[in-house]
């Protein structure tokens, strides 16, 4: 197999032979990591629970949990899922790299398609999965949504989309979501969101993949599925807690196939993790928080607040450059576009990663300004 370097090596090669200006402290907006405490109560539910480790975890997860799980896609979206509708996983990435190879494993030339620009182990699943890949490019003049290509589609086995997207921050509406859902249908390909960003809304609540496969009538939610994390709602990517949810059918043989992984969560971690599903109030507070860097960075900026996430795909001329010489004038990381995407894909955007308090903020975000400015003036 042959993996391509993940966007921070390329970054940190790219950066390596450049001396920062030390006038400034170092500060970095590159990794979606959420710079907050994780919150007291999920941290005293995991103190509590430590001595849970002389135990083995069910792969399928604790009753207590997958309880959890239910009741957070209840209160969250109004959804009404069965236990077999449901998996509790050990995060989210673990499963966007294993689940396409579980599913294209018996296809002769399987298709996988995903947005381009795009969180890298989208591209690394399909590798160890043998896929053809179909890019679909997310596009400035698109509103940096996904565009259909129904001849495409046609040949896939499995789309990956995801909403709220990294890095370009988009949402698709409930109508798009609809719509590819009944692509799904009409074409016999898996669909599967992405949703680890849509508790982290700016303005109104965002629907689910699983929503919009009701409102056409998939009550069953034949082909689809949805992915969520507890990462970066509850500022606690540490504890490895995630979902995914939808196609029954699917998820039964999915399930016998973990049981081979050995990625089963401890149980002191799922303790902690079910508390933190079951509490939406220390998300609210998250929510105010990311809210409150967005509104510097429109006053700063200039830019338009985007509707989830804590990322900015902020637009410049040439983002390898502007890069380094954000790193090499103001001692500031971002992650250039082009490490991103393929085919061009990202190249003239940079994202900024918003999850530091609004003081570091402010700092970074008058930095990336004052950067600008000077480009502004041909220095």
């Amino acid at each position: 197999m042959q993996f391509e370097l993940y966007p921070f090596e390329k970054l940190s090669n790219l950066l390596d032979c450049i001396e920062p200006n030390s006038e400034y402290s170092p500060l970095s907006l590159t990794i979606g990591e959420p710079q907050f405490d994780t919150p007291q109560f999920i941290q005293d539910e995991l103190k509590n629970s430590v001595s849970l480790l002389n135990k083995y975890p069910k792969t399928a997860g604790e009753d207590s949990l997958k309880d959890a799980l239910i009741n957070y896609n209840l209160q969250r979206f109004g959804l009404n899922l069965s236990s077999s509708q449901i998996i509790p996983t050990f995060g989210t990435r673990e499963v966007l790299f294993n689940f396409p190879q579980f599913l294209l494993h018996d296809k002769p030339s399987p298709v996988m398609a995903f947005p381009n620009p795009f969180y890298q182990i989208y591209e690394g699943a399909a590798v160890a999965s043998r896929a053809k890949i179909i890019h679909m490019p997310l596009l400035k003049e698109n509103d940096f949504l996904p565009i259909i290509n129904e001849d495409e589609l046609a040949q896939c086995d499995l789309v990956i989309l995801n909403s709220p997207s990294n890095p370009c921050a988009s949402v698709m509406s409930l109508e798009s979501l609809k719509e590819w859902v009944r692509l799904a249908l009409k074409y016999d390909f898996v669909l599967l969101n992405d949703e680890c960003y849509i508790d982290l809304y700016i303005g109104d609540k965002i629907p689910s993949l699983l929503n919009a496969s009701i409102e056409v009538g998939n009550s069953e939610f034949k082909n689809i599925l949805v992915l969520n994390s507890i990462s970066k709602r509850s500022s606690a990517p540490g504890l490895r807690s995630g979902f995914i949810a939808g196609d029954a059918r699917i998820l039964s043989e999915y399930m016998k196939y973990r049981t081979y992984v050995g990625c089963a969560s401890p149980l002191p971690l799922q303790c902690a993790a079910t508390v933190a599903w079951q509490d939406d109030l220390h998300v609210e507070v998250a929510r105010e928080a990311y809210k409150a860097n967005f509104i510097l960075a429109k006053e700063i900026l200039g830019i338009e607040m985007a509707k989830a996430t804590f990322y900015i795909w902020l637009e410049v001329d040439d983002d390898l450059e502007f890069t380094k010489r954000l790193y090499s004038e103001y001692n500031l990381k971002v992650l250039a576009g082009s490490f991103l995407g393929r085919n061009g894909e990202g190249s003239g955007f940079v994202r900024l990663a918003l999850v530091y308090d609004e003081r570091k903020t402010k700092d970074a975000l008058k930095r990336v300004k004052a950067l600008m400015n000077k480009i502004k003036k041909g220095e």
